[in-house]
């Protein structure tokens, strides 16, 4: 079969590079500002250079900064959207960026508190000015980086499979209509810089490896020059060079002249030292480090248990709908179908790939040393090259993901270009040449029509505000009350809760409520208040809440006009493990989050910072051999806790509550576990202590046999200067080590996820 016309090759790339460059356009505008992944602490690293004429921030833990640890990144990006930007006047960036205080920020829930930030649409309507003009215009800087990064996946995929433009295109067009990677090229976020230059180098690399006898010193100017800026850009970047180093070995060896190769590599080295070297130098400086990562994971956030390789493969999940498409702050998906049909593209076209250099490999020796003659460029190099970079991000991926949360599939975006081309190779291995186009072609068709889904269907409508009620909707309000709230201070009401709508009036722990409430705005609001939906034990002790700015999370109080009607509608979740049974109250009400922990609450007429609504039955569940209260959670695959009881929920100052456990081990255990059963206050304060070997010592975990159930009492003795209040019960099982130290056991979720080494049960309340 005879090859494509170039020029048909061309027409077809500009019109794979001309609908990139309309849907990340699209993307970039339906995206309300801020709402794109980590855009909320991207931006302000650009509003401080420009404004500060090109100084850079340093890194405070205690003093974090809007730019949080992205202050700690190479610093490129940030000065090449400060330059295209600094002509702004952006001090309307604090009423732009209010952040939402109780966002479901990488969580997916059923109501879906997505909001980053409380919207202004004056603020940010089109024509654009101040911070919302130039964040749009970084917007578009990265779409041009984005660009970028899709040629260059063509081009690399070019010489990967020469004399086949079909998978050189394909490769484009799979990368141009990746969801995940239109919404990052559409938002501020130095990965798009990343993308770019780390595309770049490693296409250097492998065209240096396929005709090393034409490499000429200006290549290796070309790749010092690109991995200076690289290392400016993405600490991950430096690994090329590794590999920079290896292409420059292979030149050597194949062109036998070592002088060449010598002068080559000092020179891209001493390039790449000169552009880069200041910012490595100046981590050492300030943090006592060369990359500055001591400080930026101080304020990222670390796991409280690293993440071995179970674990990170238990969130797969996770990590696959963030490579896929997982919109806003990880926290708007795609319709569910979707991505088994991207996990099915992908693995088929990864295993082609590896089927590929399978056959590769297999080459017979004479035909190789024929092909290396003919073709004069090394059987495997490039490929390996191609290869070796998605291994080496993905292992970095790992580590870093073993320490912090970041199993976001968008974190291995520096090797898009390598992976969409072995993904386009991949999926026409398993058919003859003219079937695998059309093969190729189906799977471009998906991504194309998710593409453009994507901002219409999924983005815009998540932060569509909630529409004004009719007439109709108001006199059909199923339990009406018409509670006033009154701020402190104010001669006038500035809410009305004009009723409530329930879908059930009883449930079970770990059930959801839905609710939906219909408000009125009465009055003119300064500040911002949050609405709180509780449902309240018998003990009035609040088991379950929904905390969120109106609408849920889309409005600020500051910017409603009276008069303003709307409905919100939450499913509040009962926590499994909830003391039952019992009669939940539904309590609603306003607070200046601003003001916690003491939180100020708008008062009802009659002085109540509440309104209590309505009954709801919490029945029990039945629990595995008769536990009461069942629960599952499950410490280190060792010992499940089945269920609980307390034969006290309200105790005074001084008293003691018993917690009986009921235990099931899981496993043989060899250590005497400690079980911890803690009263626990603020600042993880410690009021009461029943540490204890199980059964008051008389049930030692080493005894326990696989399936058996241990009924363990622990007296809970209240410290007699306990505070009134509610406090959490915290438990879990801890050894101890020769040194003193404490070594727990990590709870195991269904989904894997390791958070935390204790778990709370329904908390007290200690107090007349």
């Amino acid at each position: 079969m005879q090859n494509w016309p170039l020029s048909r090759e061309r027409v077809i790339l500009a019109a794979i590079l001309a609908a990139y460059a309309i849907l990340a356009v699209v993307y970039s505008v339906m995206t309300p500002i801020f709402e794109a992944s980590d855009e909320l602490w991207h931006y302000p690293m650009v509003k401080f250079i420009a404004d500060t004429r090109g100084a850079l921030p340093i890194q405070d833990p205690d003093n974090v900064g809007p730019w949080r640890q992205e202050g700690g990144q190479p610093p490129l990006y940030y000065y090449l959207g400060a330059l295209a930007t600094f002509w702004i006047d952006t001090s309307d960036m604090d009423m732009v960026r209010r952040e939402n205080p109780h966002v479901d920020n990488g969580v997916i829930t059923p109501d879906g508190n997505i909001n980053l930030v409380v919207h202004n649409a004056a603020a940010e309507a089109f024509p654009w000015r101040g911070t919302a003009l130039a964040v749009h215009i970084v917007r578009l800087l990265s779409v041009a980086m984005g660009l970028g990064t899709v040629y260059c996946t063509y081009a690399l995929a070019r010489e990967l499979a020469e004399g086949r433009p079909e998978v050189a295109l394909g490769a484009a067009a799979l990368v141009a209509f990746t969801p995940m990677f239109l919404f990052i090229s559409g938002s501020v976020n130095n990965d798009n810089l990343t993308m770019l230059i780390a595309g770049l180098l490693l296409l250097m690399l492998v065209r240096m490896a396929r005709r090393p006898q034409r490499a000429r010193l200006q290549n290796f100017v070309a790749v010092g020059v690109t991995g200076g800026l690289g290392l400016l850009t993405k600490y991950s970047l430096g690994f090329l060079l590794i590999l920079a180093g290896l292409t420059f070995g292979y030149v050597w060896y194949r062109r036998r002249d070592w002088r060449f190769g010598a002068r080559g590599a000092l020179l891209a080295a001493f390039l790449t030292i000169l552009i880069a070297g200041w910012w490595y130098q100046r981590n050492v400086t300030l943090y006592g480090d060369v990359t500055g990562l001591n400080v930026f994971i101080e304020i990222l956030g670390k796991r409280q248990v690293p993440a071995d390789l179970a674990q990170l493969w238990r969130e797969r999940t996770a990590f696959l709908h963030g490579y896929w498409g997982l919109f806003g702050g990880l926290n708007v998906p795609m319709a569910g179908w979707v991505y088994p049909v991207f996990n099915a593209i992908g693995l088929v076209g990864l295993a082609g790939a590896v089927v590929y250099l399978a056959r590769r490999l297999r080459l017979p020796r004479r035909a190789a040393i024929r092909a290396l003659r003919a073709h004069d460029w090394g059987v495997g190099m490039p490929e390996l090259l191609a290869l070796a970079w998605p291994v080496i991000v993905f292992v970095s991926w790992a580590q870093w993901a073993a320490v912090t949360w970041s199993s976001q599939g968008r974190l291995v975006f520096s090797a898009i270009t390598a992976i969409t081309a072995w993904l386009a190779l991949g999926l026409t291995v398993w058919f003859p040449r003219r079937y695998g186009r059309w093969a190729l072609g189906a799977a471009v068709a998906f991504f194309f029509i998710c593409a453009g889904l994507a901002p219409f269907v999924w983005i815009a409508p998540a932060y569509a505000p909630p529409p004004d009620l009719t007439a109709d909707q108001i006199a059909g309000i199923p339990n009406r009350v018409d509670v006033d709230f009154t701020p402190p201070g104010a001669d006038a009401p500035a809410m009305r809760l004009l009723g409530y709508a329930l879908d059930a009036t009883g449930t079970q722990p770990g059930g959801d409520v839905p609710v939906t409430l219909f408000w009125e705005v009465r009055a003119p609001m300064a500040q911002n208040w949050s609405v709180f939906a509780h449902l309240e034990d018998s003990n009035r002790i609040p088991v379950a809440q929904r905390d969120t700015y109106p609408g849920v999370g889309r409005l600020a109080t500051s910017d409603l006009a009276p008069g303003r009607t709307f409905a919100d509608r939450y499913v509040i979740n009962v926590p499994a493990g909830v003391y039952a049974p019992d009669t939940l109250t539904l309590t609603v009400g306003l607070y200046d989050y601003t003001t916690c922990p003491a939180c100020v609450r708008m008062h009802t007429a009659g002085g109540v910072d509440g309104a209590r609504l309505h009954e709801i039955a919490l029945a029990a569940l039945p629990g595995p051999d008769g536990a009461p209260n069942p629960t599952d959670i499950n410490f280190g695959d060792k010992a499940a806790l089945i269920g609980y009881e307390l034969d006290a929920r309200h105790v005074r100052p001084g008293e003691t509550a018993t917690l009986t456990l009921y235990w099931r081990a899981l496993d043989k255990m060899d250590a005497n576990y400690t079980v911890f059963a803690h009263v626990l206050g603020e600042d993880n304060h410690i009021w009461a202590n029943g540490d204890a070997w199980p059964a008051g010592g008389a049930a030692p975990t080493s005894t326990w046999e696989a399936g058996a159930v241990v009924v363990d009492a622990h007296a809970l003795s209240l410290d007699p200067n306990t505070p009134p209040g509610v406090y959490p019960i915290e438990i879990g099982l801890y050894t101890q080590t020769d040194d003193g130290g404490f070594v727990r056991l990590v709870v195991v979720t269904d989904t894997g996820e390791q958070q935390r080494d204790f778990a709370f049960l329904s908390p007290i309340r200690v107090g007349e």
